[in-house]
């Protein structure tokens, strides 16, 4: 859970713009620098992991309008929407309700809760026109970012504010949301810059197949800032965000009163957050981060339980370049939170209140064995108050073949620790209870190993492949206890994942170019003697099997641009969703250089399909509009 390292204080400003990227060959994509994989910057081309890059300019070509939405432009992640508000996000498989297997971070700050694991997608404040890229790694990244980092890492990283000066107006609707976002930026002194931001959404309700309304419709009101500072040897970036909302609360959180369903009150949601970041380069050309954040939130889920969280950690990294071919990158992480929780009659936390502490280090050394032959091994050793420490290891080599074309493989074991979902959660409130938390559970282990290939065999098509393999162990289930009386979580499941992910890029002609990827995994499941779970293998029919997207993005002309863009997604089978394939379609006209009008069109190719969840509360996506402006002025 380390953050975005940046040495060079200069790198943030050559970055190209968005409409820069829009322009870029396929060769100059590839040598995009991603900082992700090596905790360092590297050529996109040379990093040995399945990594990819969405860009500024993928992301408005799109028409999205969420963060979660943006995801889908990632061919190595399976996205479900769950209701208006809620998705499923995750990669590589062993999936359950709460996609608990992938860590998130915006600009250095993890956004998973320690609560379940998972990630509340609803409260994601990110204004998507100041995303610089996301970096999506699909595999483990524990050596570098910690526990929970088992299937994959998405890294959100926003632009600095130099890259932002001057205002920004973004305004648009449909039948499914109407939103506004005004920003504006400019200098602070010689050495500094800043911008403030301020958005408001309010998304409609969703409906099942058979029409019943879905009460999940939300809005949130949020607001923040952004300020850099450079000099010869230091960068610094302060952050911060707030925001306040409102989420529908959809089936099955709903009561049924002389068989007529309620339903329940909508969830107040509330927050803040406050990041620092100081980027040293040191005599000799090594280099120091530190970074502090504080982050807090609160979540009243009527009637089941209402929540408080403050978390406060600190990050240090030295990046230090023994040789021209040796090179070692190490830190350590402090981080505390302090979870209160208001529990109900239905459900409850207990203790209802708990400090928690993780500590870790980490270290990883790279070699260059020979020009064209790199190794990079490393391991973390990380601390939590449920199982103590764990260690993450992981080891990989990489073979430039030719200067277009890199074959690397690797080794990890990774672990997601237990979350107070697993350890702490009873049902109902009081004794006697029928779940008796999970006193027992320990975390839960993966072994995986991968083989890749990244390239570009001709100045028009570029690609890339992965194979993998992973084995699971420890995987959660629910036991009956001995007594008979009571159910508690458990640890009786092992299982594996064996699969592939392919993408690539065709530069058709000048102002044509069509991505496609596709994903392909088996997951099998197999409980441990004694285990009286038999529900748990049910757990490998929550992935698809497959799944394919096809992009094409057209400029017609100067001033007008055409995206299209196909997915399909291959049934799941617990509870059973239909497999789907379905279309959106984005048109952009700008008449002045800092004028855009769009016209967004989502989910064509079908009058509505489900993604997740059983069928009685499954929101149907159906096919949505949006029209929206975006205006660059400036008012210096």
């Amino acid at each position: 859970m380390l953050p975005l390292f940046i040495p060079n204080p200069a790198a943030a400003v050559d970055l190209p713009s968005t409409r820069e990227l829009a322009e870029l060959s396929l060769e100059q994509l590839s040598n995009l620098e991603v900082t992700s994989v090596s905790k360092k910057p590297e050529r996109l081309a040379d990093a040995p992991a399945s990594v990819f890059v969405i860009t500024a300019d993928d992301i408005r070509r799109s028409g999205v309008t969420s963060l979660p939405e943006a995801l889908r432009l990632a061919p190595n992640l399976q996205v479900a929407q769950v209701s208006a508000s809620a998705y499923n996000i995750r990669a590589r498989g062993i999936n359950n309700t709460t996609a608990n297997k992938l860590l998130v971070l915006i600009d250095g700050r993890s956004v998973y809760s320690p609560l379940f694991s998972g990630v509340f997608w609803d409260v994601q404040n990110v204004m998507l026109e100041d995303i610089e890229r996301i970096e999506v790694i699909s595999g483990p990244g524990g050596t570098l970012w910690g526990v929970n980092a088992v299937n994959g890492v998405i890294n959100v990283i926003t632009k600095s504010s130099r890259a932002t000066r001057g205002g920004l107006l973004a305004a648009g609707g449909g039948n499914r949301s109407a939103e506004a976002a005004l920003r504006y930026g400019g200098d602070l002194g010689a050495d500094g810059s800043f911008r403030v931001y301020g958005r408001y959404f309010d998304r409609n309700h969703s409906s099942t197949a058979n029409g019943v309304a879905m009460p999940d419709g939300w809005y949130k009101a949020e607001g923040g800032f952004r300020a850099d500072w450079s000099a010869a040897a230091d960068q610094v970036m302060v952050k911060g965000n707030a925001y306040r909302g409102l989420v529908g609360q959809p089936p099955p959180g709903s009561i049924s009163v002389g068989g007529v369903s309620l339903a329940l009150a909508p969830i107040p949601v509330s927050g803040a957050n406050l990041t620092g970041r100081w980027a040293h380069t040191l005599p000799g050309g090594s280099d120091l981060l530190v970074q502090l954040y504080y982050d807090r939130t609160e979540r009243t889920v009527p009637p089941t339980f209402a929540e408080k969280l403050d978390i406060v950690d600190l990050q240090l990294q030295h990046s230090w370049a023994l040789s021209s071919s040796y090179s070692v990158v190490y830190g350590a992480e402090i981080r505390r939170s302090q979870d209160r929780v208001t529990n109900s009659a239905i459900f409850a936390f207990l203790p209802a209140n708990v400090d928690q502490k993780w500590d870790s280090f980490f270290a990883q050394g790279e070699a260059s064995l020979r020009e064209d032959l790199r190794l990079v091994v490393g391991a973390r050793l990380e601390r939590n108050d449920y199982t103590g420490t764990e260690f993450l290891p992981n080891a990989r080599l990489s073979w430039k073949i030719a200067p277009d074309h890199l074959l690397w493989t690797a080794v990890s074991r990774t672990v997601r620790a237990p979350a107070r979902l697993d350890r702490d959660a009873f049902a109902p409130g009081a004794p006697p209870f029928l779940l008796d938390g999970g006193p027992d559970v320990r975390a839960e282990v993966a072994k995986v190993y991968e083989l890749g290939y990244r390239g570009q065999p001709s100045a028009r098509f570029s690609c890339s492949a992965t194979v993998f393999h992973a084995d699971y162990d420890r995987l959660h289930t629910q036991e009956i206890a001995a007594s008979r009386t009571f159910l508690v979580f458990s640890d009786q499941m092992e299982g594996t994942t064996t699969g592939a992910e392919l993408w690539g890029t065709w530069q058709v002609s000048r102002a044509w170019r069509i991505a496609a990827g596709y994903t392909a995994q088996r997951e099998t499941m197999r409980l441990k003697p004694g285990s009286n779970d038999p529900s748990a293998v049910g757990m490998a029919a929550r992935d698809p099997a497959h799944t394919w997207l096809v992009r094409s993005s057209t400029s017609i002309g100067p001033a007008i641009d055409l995206d299209l863009t196909a997915r399909g997604v291959a049934a799941l089978g617990n509870p059973l969703v239909p497999a789907y394939s379905t279309m959106d379609l984005r048109l952009g006209w700008r008449p002045l250089p800092t004028l855009e009008l769009s016209f967004a069109a989502r989910n064509l190719a079908d009058g509505g399909h489900g993604e997740f969840t059983s069928v009685a509360t499954r929101a149907e996506i159906g096919r949505s509009f949006y029209a929206g402006f975006r205006w660059d002025f400036d008012t210096r």
